[in-house]
């Protein structure tokens, strides 16, 4: 039996066989399991107990896991890691990244590994956590008229309209915000926005600073607070305040 301060994880995945597989052998690493085949048995046991990892399958009958991730909300809830099956998939993985996904498995794979990124993700998330609570009210930050309050998770623009960020465009925004005037490469932006792996990643990078730069920057074509060092990263130009 599981004890249960068990982290609970949320398998949804439409194939049966693979439900099962999953579902004992994380119950046997000492994880509470839930394993579901579609969106809607998904959203009954998100509203029926907490959870704290979900694996989701992008590819399920008749339904759409980007779908299920934008229902999610952004940030989700719970970190993510979504299975894809195959490596041709790339434009889901990378969109479900820019959704908030945490990271990504590719099928087929084995448990082990499953094993393995789970713990990692959960690592990171509770870090995450202590950090955020560990800064205690330095959570606002504010730069070229922006406000971002981390707190909320909202950002306001020098209008004082609030912006909606995907869950991948606040954690490349909150890597700039750190690291205010400084340079930094991909891989640091990599690592800070919890994107992985392989060659394709690096260019999801690209993707989510022209994001971003439509929501910062007066032209995003000339941009002046997200400025590209070429052959080297990019350098945030703007000052911060905390408080």
């Amino acid at each position: 039996m599981t004890s249960p301060a068990a982290n609970h994880v949320l398998i949804v995945d439409d194939d049966p066989d693979m439900r099962s597989m999953l579902a004992e052998y994380l119950e046997g690493e000492n994880f509470t399991v839930s394993a579901v085949a579609d969106g809607q048995a998904m959203a009954s046991v998100l509203q029926e107990k907490p959870v704290d990892l979900i694996i989701l399958d992008m590819k399920l009958a008749g339904e759409d896991g980007l779908d299920l991730m934008r229902r999610l909300g952004s940030p989700p809830e719970a970190p993510i890691i979504v299975v894809t099956g195959h490596r041709r998939e790339e434009t889901d993985r990378i969109v479900g990244l820019e959704l908030g996904a945490d990271d990504y498995l590719t099928k087929p794979f084995s448990p082990r590994e499953l094993l393995a990124r789970i713990r990692a993700v959960l690592r990171r998330s509770v870090a995450a956590q202590q950090r955020l609570r560990s800064k205690g009210n330095r959570i606002r930050f504010r730069f070229a008229g922006w406000h971002l309050d981390m707190r909320m998770r909202r950002l306001v623009s020098p209008e004082g309209k609030p912006v909606p960020l995907t869950a991948g465009e606040l954690n490349l925004l909150m890597a700039f915000l750190r690291s205010p005037q400084q340079m930094l490469t991909r891989d640091q932006l990599l690592s800070a926005s919890r994107v992985h792996d392989e060659e394709v990643f690096d260019r999801s990078i690209d993707v989510q600073i022209l994001r971003l730069r439509r929501k910062l920057e007066q032209d995003p074509s000339d941009p002046k607070l997200i400025v590209t060092e070429r052959g080297a990263g990019y350098l945030f130009t703007a000052p911060v305040t905390i408080s």
